[in-house]
């Protein structure tokens, strides 16, 4: 078996990418099994404003890959395969296994950085028209609805977030729920009834999202509702819809070793990124059930790779593992 690694960070996107830059860095080596869709959740974006240094905004795509290139810059390995087991137990200092089918790789230390998905209401017309005027964060595109009529998709505490953020820049917000009790806290359904341009449409849930007739590419211009207790429906004209129906972390890999909440987000100590196990970190949306923006990711990777590095720093070697090292 080949010598083992100094820290195999497992996913990309902003967390991941940035995780290896700085172990790169530092010298560690690291190996980026970096998944199939690589980029994560930012390949699906268009136009990115909120990400600093970019003045004149930028593509998710060319983002990613500038992240990714700067990462390689420094000797960082990328490997654009998918983790498919882990045993992450071992004592302080041991190693841990990773496998790509059947490739085993040993490593000091692991960032976990697999992310997580929006959760979709899979209906017709989602998917093509995602980025056209179908969206999943309101933090993220709300500029692009200045003046526009939209819609908030969801009930709990996120989507009255998102409307009332959205509200700042849209005509008109109508939050679409499918029952006439929320999820969402008291309060936070009180300040999004207080803001004049949001409305509720209650109990009704989407049917289907339409472009407008013609060929090519058109955007986003009516939403079909129906009526979960009449079954009847309706037709809304709209520019943007704002799916808020929760997000789910792509933990599965990690289920049973590391401590994750009922969610499946993996809990992390403190302001650290140390999980329940020594030698493994886990940083990005994966550990984020509030923020999951791009630069939080991005600094979330940053805090793993300083935590990993004092680890390798700190941690001796097992006498059991001195020989393969």
């Amino acid at each position: 078996m080949p010598d083992p690694e100094n820290v195999i960070i497992i996913g990309s996107g902003p967390a991941g990418y940035t995780a290896a830059l700085y172990t790169a860095r530092a010298e560690l080596e690291p190996l980026v099994i970096e998944g199939w869709n690589w980029g994560g959740l930012l390949q699906q974006t268009t136009d990115v404003e909120n990400f600093p240094g970019y003045p004149k905004g930028i593509l998710g795509p060319d983002m990613m890959q500038d992240l990714r290139d700067q990462a390689a810059r420094f000797g960082a390995r990328l490997q654009t395969e998918q983790v498919t087991r882990v045993d992450l137990s071992s004592e302080p200092g041991g190693l841990h296994s990773v496998w790509v089918d059947d490739t085993e790789y040993k490593t000091r230390a692991v960032i976990v950085s697999t992310g997580a998905e929006h959760r979709k209401l899979g209906v017709p017309g989602e998917d093509e028209l995602s980025g056209r005027g179908v969206s999943y964060c309101a933090t993220c595109d709300a500029a692009f609805f200045k003046d526009h009529d939209t819609l908030i998709v969801g009930g709990g505490d996120s989507a009255m977030e998102e409307a009332i953020f959205l509200a700042k820049f849209g005509r008109s917000v109508t939050i679409v729920h499918r029952r006439d009790e929320f999820r969402a806290s008291a309060i936070m359904v009180e300040r999004a009834r207080a803001v004049e341009n949001i409305h509720f449409k209650t109990p009704f849930e989407v049917e289907r999202f339409e472009s407008a007739p013609g060929e090519g590419m058109k955007p986003l211009s009516t939403v079909v509702l129906k009526n979960t207790i009449t079954g009847e429906t309706e037709t809304m004209e709209i520019t943007g819809a704002f799916i808020a129906v929760g997000h789910d972390p792509q933990s599965e890999l990690v289920q049973g070793q590391l401590d994750t909440d009922d969610e499946g987000y993996v809990r992390v100590q403190g302001v650290t990124t140390e999980t329940s196990l020594p030698g493994v970190f886990a940083a990005g949306d994966l550990v984020d059930p509030s923020y999951r923006q791009a630069i939080t990711a991005a600094g979330s990777g940053c805090k793993a790779a300083l935590d990993a590095e004092r680890y390798l720093r700190d941690v001796p070697v097992l006498a059991d593992d001195v020989a393969t090292v």
